[in-house]
Order: structure tokens, then C-alpha cells, then sequence
């Protein structure tokens, strides 16, 4: 993945809802700070179904990133869903290495209500083994 854009790649991944090209996106050894969720996620196996599964929960018509900081392998990306009637805010902190690959992926979330919301929905997919990328 040297010379690949990781934030375009993340983009393009999240404009199609397509949670398939999320395996080749994860370093091996990535990890993954869950909002709902006070234990890490390490490595890619661990990590793939907290995506995919969010892929699925907060990816619908209404969810755009209104802000992007970038800096040289990482990023903080704002964004904005409306879930079940709820207005959700929150961050996306993205690091990848120098092959393009994400170590690190931390989700932070506003309000409460959306927090409680959030971990009910992730709750139920990982629960049912569910989606697969």
C-alpha cells in the first residue's frame, strides 16, 4: 500500500458503504479504541468486525464528515449522522504506518443519549456475528 493515500482510500470505502476493502486498509497489528467499549482491540482480527459493524450502524444517508485535520500519517475526522431520530457527533482519529496501513483507530462520541444508542446498535450486530467484511 506504499504510496496509497490511506484517508482517500477511507473516503472512497465510506462514500460506497463498502466495508470488503477495510482488511487491506488494517495493519496486522492495529488497534482499535471503541466509544462503548473500555478494553482496546488489538490486532486486525479483533479490529474488522468493530468496522464492519459500524459500516453498517452509522453509514446511511444523513452521516458526512463536516471537518478533516490531517497531518503527515494521521487524521482527525469530524462527523455528523442522525441515527434513529438522534443527532450524533463525533471523531474518527486515525493513524496509519508508513505503508499506508491504519495502527491505530479511536472513535469518540457526543451526546449521551447517542453514546447509549451507539452501544445498543454495535451491541446487537456483534452479538449476531454480524456484517462481515
Amino acid at each position: 500500500m506504499a504510496g496509497i493515500d490511506t484517508l482517500a482510500h477511507w473516503h472512497q470505502l465510506v462514500a460506497a458503504r463498502d466495508a470488503s476493502g477495510l482488511d487491506a486498509l488494517l495493519a496486522d497489528d492495529v488497534v482499535f479504541h471503541s466509544p462503548v467499549v473500555h478494553t482496546t482491540q488489538a490486532g486486525r482480527a479483533r479490529t474488522l468486525p468493530y468496522l464492519a459493524a459500524a459500516f453498517h450502524v452509522f453509514f446511511n444517508d444523513s452521516f458526512r464528515y463536516v471537518r478533516e485535520i490531517r497531518g503527515e500519517r494521521d487524521a482527525m475526522l469530524e462527523f455528523s449522522v442522525t441515527i434513529d431520530d438522534i443527532e450524533v457527533n463525533g471523531v474518527d482519529i486515525i493513524r496509519w504506518n508508513e505503508d499506508g496501513r491504519i495502527v491505530d483507530f479511536k472513535v469518540m462520541l457526543r451526546p449521551l443519549k447517542a453514546i447509549h444508542l451507539i452501544h445498543e446498535q454495535m451491541g446487537a450486530m456483534l452479538q449476531q456475528g454480524e456484517p462481515r467484511a
